[in-house]
């Protein structure tokens, strides 16, 4: 599981080899997928006779289930799309190879079995024989070598940044893909099993250039449902594919997935409850989920972020490059707080550990957070020779600047409480909620005292690490260079299983906790709502996945 090299120089290539664009769509600062943010028209009126043109009553067994959104497709292509409604469209007609179960480990979907080469430099993976597309065509290894191969050629999308040891693919089979490798890359299989959707060659590579193939009309399909008519601003139908294997019984229970564009979460809430929609997509706020369990006619489905939010202080900037003031900033706040109080119980704790509870198989047991104790924290900064001349209970020379997004109402409000308690450890926190281009141009650009934000995805530590703590690390806003890290990093690159990996990341972990280079605060809890009575529905961790996935919607059933 690594995009890491192996020598100091392809440690710098697997840090510049992801473009800005494919990075920040993976793994930007706070809200990563801005666009579904944004407000669209209100297509959340149910047609008069309350059947959404299907010939059936809406919500009906075996007929449709209506999901809401805030934002249109932006991009049918699923190789070039990055949005969330992008995603949750698309996912519906490309498969991938695999999934993710509960505790977020990679399971199959498309995919059988896989497996590297004893020297690593060799990977396979094995696909089902019982596929095929839409319009007749099986779907076999040849699709998904093309894929690959278009990604690597035109740079397409975050794969592209995934599959920097990518030498070639072949279809040596109708269901066999091989791999060449220029590194050991344990973390290959997994991101392209899951991260990857497989587009028929036979239509996309008909084009002069899959990167501006707008994929807008007579789709071809191999999940459970096809795409049939697009309202913008209104609605996306999806109808039911007759043969898919992977659904029990080899069809999906419902005829058509409706996708109903509303301006905010607040108006779709409001559909749900007049019944004109069955499942919202987006995840509810924090203030909301409390009241929305509260009413019985709707349920409600709780999953982990596969990221974490954190704050990261810049070493570059004296005296943040002092390990003790990094601890006593650590120190002084109260964590548990912010998650009781601002996020009303819908977050966990991370053990300020950069391996989350979020993937077992990754987890620290004997991690722990930082404790908040501004007694402490005073302590630790006297040591450093710090004073307080003017006898007012303020450090000299202790003034830090924090920017964060002033659109993310989580982040802006528990930034008051850090820069609250951060006083009575006797350091000042001037608070910075900029406009989000703004924050992300500085924060890109490293130019802050401290960074307030999230990542949405962290789910190889083996690459991803190489990107939040290699000194050229696309992602490393702290400006982390320590060579133990690096070596570690460079240890677990070569790793292909989760056991031979463990340890050195571990370490890593460790490290990042003790020095204080990443402050993991916590791990959001994300709620969705649908209408009650609905059977089926597989959720999934992330708000990308949730409950609105290939293997959720196939099974999904209406209410008797």
């Amino acid at each position: 599981m690594t995009r890491s090299r192996i020598t100091r120089a392809g440690w710098r290539g697997a840090a510049v080899a992801v473009s800005v664009a494919a990075m920040m769509a993976a793994c930007s600062p706070s809200n990563p997928d801005a666009s579904d943010d944004a407000s669209g028209p209100d297509g959340g009126a149910a047609d008069a006779d309350g059947d959404d043109d299907s010939g059936r009553p809406a919500g009906e067994a075996g007929g449709d289930i209506r999901i809401g959104t805030t934002a249109d497709v932006v991009n049918f292509n699923p190789l070039v799309g990055n949005s969330r409604t992008d995603s949750w469209v698309t996912n519906l007609m490309y498969p991938a190879m695999m999934t993710i179960n509960a505790d977020a480990e990679k399971v199959p979907a498309l995919a059988t079995d896989w497996g590297y080469d004893d020297d690593g430099l060799g990977a396979w993976i094995e696909i089902r024989d019982d596929m095929t597309w839409t319009d007749g065509t099986p779907l076999t290894a040849a699709d998904v070598a093309f894929t690959i191969e278009a990604i690597k050629e035109e740079s397409l999308g975050t794969v592209a940044g995934m599959i920097g040891a990518l030498d070639g693919a072949e279809a040596v089979s109708d269901t066999r893909v091989e791999f060449t490798l220029n590194r050991p890359d344990g973390a290959f299989i997994n991101s392209v099993g899951f991260w990857m959707p497989i587009v028929p060659a036979h239509v996309f590579g008909e084009v002069d250039s899959v990167a501006e193939f707008a994929n807008d009309e007579e789709w071809v399909s191999a999940g459970p449902f096809v795409l049939t008519q697009v309202d913008r601003g209104q609605r996306y139908i999806l109808e039911a594919v007759e043969d898919y294997p992977l659904a029990e019984g080899g069809r999906a229970n419902l005829d058509r997935v409706v996708f109903r564009v509303y301006p905010d979460v607040n108006t779709q809430v409001l559909a749900l409850r007049s019944g004109e929609l069955d499942l919202i997509a987006n995840a509810l706020p924090p203030s909301m989920v409390n009241e929305v369990a509260g009413d019985d006619s709707l349920q409600t489905y709780q999953v982990p972020s596969l990221g974490w939010a954190h704050m990261q202080y810049n070493m570059r900037r004296e005296p943040l490059d002092q390990v003790e003031v990094r601890r006593a900033l650590a120190h002084a706040v109260d964590y548990e707080a912010i998650r009781q109080v601002v996020l009303g119980g819908n977050a966990v704790s991370a053990n300020s550990s950069v391996l989350t509870p979020t993937y077992p198989q990754w987890a620290e047991e004997d991690a722990e957070e930082y404790t908040y104790d501004p007694d402490l924290s005073r302590s630790l900064l006297e040591d450093a020779g710090f004073t307080d001349s003017n006898g007012n209970g303020m450090f000299d020379d202790l003034s830090f600047e924090m920017v964060y997004d002033s659109g993310d109402p989580i982040i802006a409000t528990w930034a008051e409480l850090v820069r609250d308690q951060s006083a009575e450890a006797g350091i000042e926190i001037r608070l910075a909620g900029l406009e989000r281009n703004t924050y992300m141009d500085r924060t890109v650009n490293r130019d802050f005292d401290i960074y307030a934000g999230s990542w949405a995805i962290i789910d190889e530590p083996q690459s991803n690490f190489t990107l939040l703590f290699h000194e050229d690390g696309f992602i490393n806003y702290a400006g982390v260079d320590d060579a133990e890290i690096n070596r570690l990093m460079e240890e677990s690159a070569t790793a292909l299983t989760v056991d031979e990996a463990r340890e050195p990341l571990h370490e890593i972990a460790r490290i990042v906790r003790d020095e204080v280079y990443d402050n993991v605060m916590y791990v959001e809890q994300f709620t969705f709502a649908g209408a009650a009575g609905w059977t089926g529905l597989d959720a999934k961790p992330s708000e990308l996945l949730s409950v609105v996935n290939p293997q959720s919607l196939a099974s999904a059933q209406a209410p008797e």
